[in-house]
């Protein structure tokens, strides 16, 4: 059967709706950083077409190396440099900074994505593959929890969430580094938003 993080590590893709404390590993992510707002924003959809060229370029060229689904779209959400936290409600999307990232299997490479980058630069020249890099990342100390329905719903879950670090010792350590992440378990084209799945992370440290 193809790997699947989604199944291998529940723990940093299907957390429950209860907030919970993760340590969470080094991994390896092709990255693509850009502002504005996700629904309309012409950049944020180059961006997502970008990284998912990668991706599947990758993973059809490797079939005799690893057969695995690529793993979901996630993000790192700032507000001009800032989040302000306490599920504070963002109205100006436009404001929005954001690094959208696809993690990758441990074979990926510089080489592999160069190689990658090749290839698809041949099949759509349209795109500035400039913009994306391979990135190592480890959160390390963060608190999480399954926000289930749309998005514009996220603000209660994430206050419930900053509770949860205050109420068990911890103090949220959202910075120009360390931002709020979102893994997107659900596709928007397929799903309704009542049911959409989304991983929401915070950075944190031991009060």
């Amino acid at each position: 059967m193809p790997l699947d993080y989604r199944k291998t590590d529940k723990e940093l893709y299907l957390p429950g709706t209860t907030p919970s404390v993760i340590n969470v590993p080094r991994m390896t992510f092709i990255a693509v950083d850009g502002k504005g707002d996700p629904n309309t924003a012409a950049e944020y959809s180059e961006a997502v077409e970008l990284l998912y060229g990668l991706s599947y370029t990758i993973k059809m060229s490797s079939k005799d190396i690893l057969q695995y689904i690529v793993p979901p779209l996630e993000g790192f959400w700032s507000v001009d440099g800032e989040f302000r936290g306490g599920g504070a409600a963002i109205t100006d999307k436009s404001r929005f900074i954001w690094t959208m990232m696809v993690r990758q299997p441990d074979f990926v490479t510089a080489e592999v994505f160069e190689t990658a980058k090749t290839a698809l630069a041949k099949k759509k020249p349209n795109l500035d593959l400039s913009k994306a890099r391979l990135e190592t990342i480890t959160e390390g100390l963060c608190a999480q929890v399954m926000h289930i329905g749309p998005y514009d719903n996220e603000p209660a879950t994430i206050a419930a969430l900053e509770a949860f670090i205050i109420e068990n010792g911890y103090d949220p350590d959202i910075s120009g580094s360390r931002r709020h992440h979102e893994i997107y378990i659900s596709d928007p084209r397929r799903t309704a938003p009542e049911k959409l799945k989304t991983v929401i992370r915070h950075p944190i440290r031991k009060a």
